[in-house]
C-alpha cells in the first residue's frame, strides 16, 4: 500500500499502521479505557441525515469561512496535537507548510516538537496556539507572550486534559516518550528502518516549547503523560481561564467544552469560540461524542459566540452535518496523524485536498452555493438511532 492508494482517512490510517511502529500508531490510534467514546465520536454522525435540494445551479461553491478572526478557504482546520515528530521527521514543520499550502488553519501544542518561534517564522498561514495551564504561572505568561511576538493570532485553552487520561493500548505496546527501545518494542522497531533510522539521525525529540523554561521539560525522558501530571494545573478554574483570556487580549477559543453550562461561562468570560471535544476521546471514556452536543450548545450560545465541533471528522458529509446544525467550523486531529505518518507533509496535503474536494462534491450534491447555505431545514435527526 502507497499513497496513491489513499482516497480517505481509514486509508490513510492503514498506511500509517505499515509505516509506523506499533507504539507509535497505536499511541496515536488508540483512546482511553474501553475506547467507547473514541468509537461513539464517528459514530454519532449516522444519527444525523442530510436533505438535499436539486435544481439549484449549484457549481461553483464558496467553502471559506472565517473563524477565529482568520479566514480559511474550507471550513476545516488541523486541530492542535502533540509531538509531530514521533510521527515524521520533519514533524510541526510538515504539517504546518501542508496547512498553509491548502489556507487552512494549523494548530500548535504547548508539547509540540517545534518552537513557537520556528514556526511564527515558517509560516504566515492561519494559525492558532494550543495552551495548557502550568502549575508555574510564569511558564504560562511565557507561553503567551511568546506566541505574541511569534506572529500568532489566535488561541486556545485545552480544558479536558488536567489529568492525562487512561490509555491502555500504551501500557500494553510499552509507548513511552521519547521512545525506547525495549525487549517489547524491539522488534517492531526492527521492522520499521526508515522510521528507526530518521528518529536516531534526524532532528532529536523533544519538547521545543519547554525544554528551555523548566527543568522537566529539558529531562524529558519521563514520559509526556508524567509531565502532564506533574507540570499542568489540576486545580485550573474558570478564573485561571478568564486570566488567559485577557492575558491574550485576541481570538480565543475553550477547546474541550461539551456542556451548556459550560458554553454559557466561556461567553462570560469573554471567549470568541469554543471548540466541541472530548480530546478524541482519549480522556473521559464514556462521555457524550461532541456531535451529539452540538445542537444543545448551539441553541443556547451560537449567537454569542463561535461554536467549533472537533472529534470523529472522517467524511466531507461529516463537516456538512456539523455546519448544517450550526457550527461555524470543525477540526480533526487524528486523520491529518495517520496522513503525516504515512507520508509526511505530502500526505496531509493529499489528506486535506481529498477532504475539500469531498466536502465541494457533497455541497454541489446538497444544492448549496455556500456553506452560509447549509442550516437545519438541510438535516435531520434520527430518534433511537442506534
Amino acid at each position: 500500500m502507497n499513497l496513491k492508494d489513499c482516497h480517505n482517512v481509514e486509508d490513510f490510517r492503514k498506511l500509517a499502521k505499515k509505516k509506523l511502529p506499533a507504539p507509535i500508531f497505536h499511541y496515536v490510534d488508540g483512546g482511553a479505557d474501553d475506547e467507547i467514546t473514541l468509537k461513539r465520536n464517528t459514530d454519532s454522525f449516522n444519527k444525523c441525515d442530510l436533505i438535499p435540494n436539486v435544481l439549484t445551479g449549484a457549481s461553483d461553491i464558496d467553502l471559506s469561512t472565517t473563524v477565529l478572526g482568520q479566514k480559511i478557504d474550507f471550513p476545516l482546520f488541523l486541530s492542535a496535537t502533540a509531538m509531530h515528530r514521533l510521527y515524521h521527521h520533519e514533524g510541526e514543520r510538515a504539517t504546518a507548510r501542508a496547512a498553509e499550502k491548502m489556507n487552512t488553519m494549523f494548530g500548535i501544542s504547548t508539547m509540540s516538537t517545534t518552537s513557537i518561534e520556528d514556526i511564527g517564522q515558517l509560516t504566515n498561514g492561519p494559525k492558532l496556539f494550543q495552551l495548557y495551564i502550568h502549575k508555574d504561572k510564569g511558564l504560562t505568561d511565557n507561553l503567551i507572550e511568546r506566541c505574541k511576538k511569534s506572529g500568532f493570532k489566535s488561541m486556545c485553552l485545552t480544558v479536558d486534559a488536567v489529568v492525562a487520561g487512561n490509555r491502555e493500548r500504551d501500557h500494553r505496546t510499552g509507548f513511552s516518550t521519547p521512545p525506547r527501545l525495549t525487549l517489547g518494542s524491539l522488534l517492531s522497531f526492527a521492522l520499521h528502518p526508515t522510521w528507526s533510522l530518521n528518529y536516531l539521525f534526524r532532528k532529536k525529540f523533544e519538547l521545543s516549547n519547554v525544554i528551555h523554561t523548566t527543568d522537566k521539560g529539558s529531562k524529558i525522558d519521563q514520559s509526556v503523560i508524567n509531565y502532564m501530571n506533574e507540570q499542568f494545573e489540576t486545580k485550573m478554574s474558570w478564573s485561571d481561564a478568564e486570566y488567559c483570556v485577557k492575558k491574550w487580549g485576541g481570538p480565543f477559543a475553550l477547546k474541550g467544552v461539551m456542556s451548556v453550562e459550560d458554553a454559557k461561562k466561556a461567553v462570560d468570560i469573554g471567549c470568541t469560540a469554543i471548540i466541541i471535544s472530548n480530546h478524541g476521546g482519549r480522556q473521559l471514556d464514556g462521555s457524550r461524542a461532541p456531535f451529539d452536543q452540538l445542537t444543545e450548545i448551539v441553541d443556547a450560545v451560537g449567537d454569542k459566540i463561535e461554536v467549533i465541533l472537533d472529534g470523529g471528522i472522517k467524511r466531507g458529509t461529516h463537516v456538512l452535518k456539523a455546519l448544517a446544525l450550526g457550527a461555524k467550523a470543525c477540526s480533526f486531529g487524528r486523520g491529518y496523524l495517520f496522513a503525516l505518518g504515512a507520508a509526511g507533509q505530502q500526505g496531509i496535503e493529499s489528506l486535506l485536498q481529498k477532504m475539500k474536494a469531498e466536502i465541494n462534491r457533497d455541497m454541489i450534491l446538497m444544492g448549496c452555493k455556500s456553506v452560509k447555505d447549509l442550516n437545519r431545514s438541510k438535516v435531520v435527526l434520527r430518534k433511537n438511532s442506534k
